[in-house]
């Protein structure tokens, strides 16, 4: 059993909903980061999803790649991201990390390079927005053997034809994207995502996270009625672009800036 597999399901024994925060590795910078971490599991974060930099992140809104060109103006690499995940692994050997990117760097890297290197630091799962289920073989493959999850976005323009083929492939969780477009988008029709999600259950028992469009504690709920967990990304990253107004001073306002995953977990804890 994974170490998602195993937070999920004791989330579950206890009716507890999965709450996901997205930050991009080395966004102010890598220092931060590893503190940003540290306080989301302080805040109740039970799976920590880290972006991995790169120069085109097609699927994100202007938020988080505003975030990413942060991280990129420090020369965060992979190399980096899965360092930083190996010094959190120092004082924190339970929560999930789950590294999401692009091919591109896996690709340049190697994938037994890749995976040797990620399951080294204590990484639990990765999600590449762009890798085709299909040619995924060789390297879901190591991954499985190394007990690291794979992880694949499902959207509500995702036929059910693909969805069946995605979910062959995946573990840990199926990530659905609520609605359409890229990241910060603002989320509204919540009835569609009711039905797809119900859609998705029939294919699978994979556990199902929602993202995009959550930024704050009503949507949260809103989303976690149906779903089993939801993943902010963009509010979050909108609030770790301040921290770049306080570089210079010798404290920088972590808890403050994690602030409100703090607040949402309380709000999914009263429906839990």
């Amino acid at each position: 059993m994974s170490q998602i597999t195993k937070v999920i399901s004791e989330a579950k024994a206890v009716k507890r909903k999965l709450l996901i925060p997205y930050i991009v590795a080395g966004d102010p910078n890598i220092g931060s980061s590893l503190l940003l971490m540290h306080q989301l599991v302080e805040d109740g974060a039970d799976i920590i999803e880290l972006g991995v930099p790169f120069s085109d992140p097609s699927s994100d809104g202007p938020v988080i790649q505003k975030g990413v060109e942060r991280a990129l103006k420090q020369g965060v690499s992979l190399l980096d991201v899965i360092a930083l995940v190996k010094q959190f692994r120092e004082t924190n050997s339970t929560t999930p990390v789950v590294l999401m990117g692009y091919l591109n760097p896996v690709e340049i890297m190697g994938y037994e390079s890749f995976v040797k290197r990620a399951s080294d630091a204590g990484v639990d799962g990765v999600l590449l927005v762009d890798m085709p289920p299909a040619e995924s073989a060789a390297l879901h493959s190591l991954l499985s053997v190394a007990d690291i999850d794979t992880i694949y976005l499902v959207a509500p323009t995702t036929t059910d034809e693909r969805a069946r083929s995605i979910v062959k492939v995946t573990s840990g969780y199926l990530y659905y994207v609520s609605l359409k477009g890229v990241t910060g988008a603002a989320l509204v029709d919540y009835a569609s995502v009711a039905e797809n999600i119900g859609n998705l259950r029939g294919m699978t028992d994979l556990p199902i996270m929602v993202g995009f469009g959550i930024k704050d504690g009503d949507s949260a709920v809103a989303m976690a009625e149906f779903a089993d967990g939801v993943i902010i990304g963009s509010a979050l990253v909108s609030e770790i672009a301040k921290l770049t107004e306080q570089e210079g001073n010798s404290e920088f306002p972590i808890s403050q800036t994690t602030a409100m995953i703090s607040d949402v977990r309380d709000a999914l804890d009263q429906i839990s």
